[in-house]
């Protein structure tokens, strides 16, 4: 957990993953620093201290500063039990958790490492990806030094655009996938969580990225107050740097303070619901179940079958 020591950190509140723009210009000010890209570095030691590497226990932090002014934090989160490929990378952390907050852009981006080359090819999913502006604070050499465009660390992109229409929207940018439900029968939950459930997997699969299989899906998680989480599917045109809907879910869950009693990530869930096409040609089903059952062995799991409407058929 390598840090470039000369670099001035910040303190934030426990399980901070949004800062919002005005607390965000007010440290800034309190550090006396110039712009608050500035502020992102000194953000990173709180950002590792976020991370959950239960396999491998190296901490990597991430933070980024949006368009709207506010500032998002990311961090690894791995996964007992299951193979490597569910882990969340602090990356896929850090846009997941701008898209859940409906942020359009991202300008700035400091990382504790230098991002591999899974995490350089999932920010080509965002459209002018190769301008967002890069610092790392650690790794070898001691980092960039300072802040370099996306294009630096991958020079030769493959994305979006070798497999896409221009028009398409791309992450960040609005989605409506025109879906419905294909079943009726649903199975019951909880007391008064069903429905709720259910609408927010439908909503987010909606709002999915899917371009590439044209296979959007969605998941809902409950937790024990009721209070319910969701995160939509995101493909890579790479394919493998795809993060899972269940994955999302996980990050929205864990950035709006979930799952911090000690007892793992999954701590506190108690029903989770998998919405996504029948059909479709690519299935989330089976890979959920399984990283579901690892990081909630006791809640309960569904699945709701959509089918795009007639009027987009």
């Amino acid at each position: 957990m390598a840090q470039n020591t000369s670099i001035p950190t910040a303190e934030i509140r426990p399980s901070r993953f949004v800062i919002d723009p005005e607390e965000a210009e007010s440290m800034r000010q309190q550090m006396g620093i110039a712009a608050l890209r500035d502020l992102l570095p000194a953000l990173l030691p709180e950002a590792q201290k976020l991370a959950r590497p239960a396999i491998s226990r190296f901490h990597v932090g991430a933070a980024a500063l949006g368009i709207s002014g506010r500032i998002y934090l990311g961090a690894n989160i791995e996964f007992p039990g299951v193979p490597l490929h569910h882990s969340i990378h602090a990356e896929q952390f850090l846009i997941t958790n701008a898209a859940l907050h409906a942020e359009p852009s991202i300008l700035f981006i400091a990382v504790s490492e230098f991002p591999c080359g899974h995490c350089r090819q999932f920010l080509q999913e965002i459209r002018s990806a190769s301008q967002i502006q890069i610092l790392i604070t650690g790794g070898s050499g001691g980092g960039s030094g300072d802040f370099r465009p996306v294009s630096y660390f991958l020079p030769n992109p493959f994305g979006p655009s070798d497999l896409l229409h221009r028009d398409i929207p791309l992450l960040l940018e609005p989605h409506f996938n025109d879906l419905i439900e294909e079943v009726e029968e649903f199975r019951e939950i909880n007391s008064g969580l069903e429905e709720r459930l259910k609408m927010a997997a439908l909503k987010v699969a909606r709002a999915s990225h899917a371009p590439y299989s044209g296979s959007p899906s969605g998941f809902a998680l409950a937790d024990g107050e009721g209070r319910v989480y969701a995160g939509s599917y995101t493909e890579s045109a790479a394919y493998n740097p795809s993060l899972g809907p269940l994955q999302a879910a996980i990050v929205a869950y864990l950035a709006a303070g979930g799952g911090g009693g000690g007892g793992g990530v999954g701590e506190g869930i108690v029903a989770g619901v998998l919405a996504e096409r029948e059909g479709a040609a690519v299935s989330q089903e089976e890979t959920a179940r399984i990283l579901f059952s690892a990081v909630a062995p006791n809640a309960r799991f569904s699945v709701n079958r959509l089918r795009v409407s007639a009027g987009s058929a």
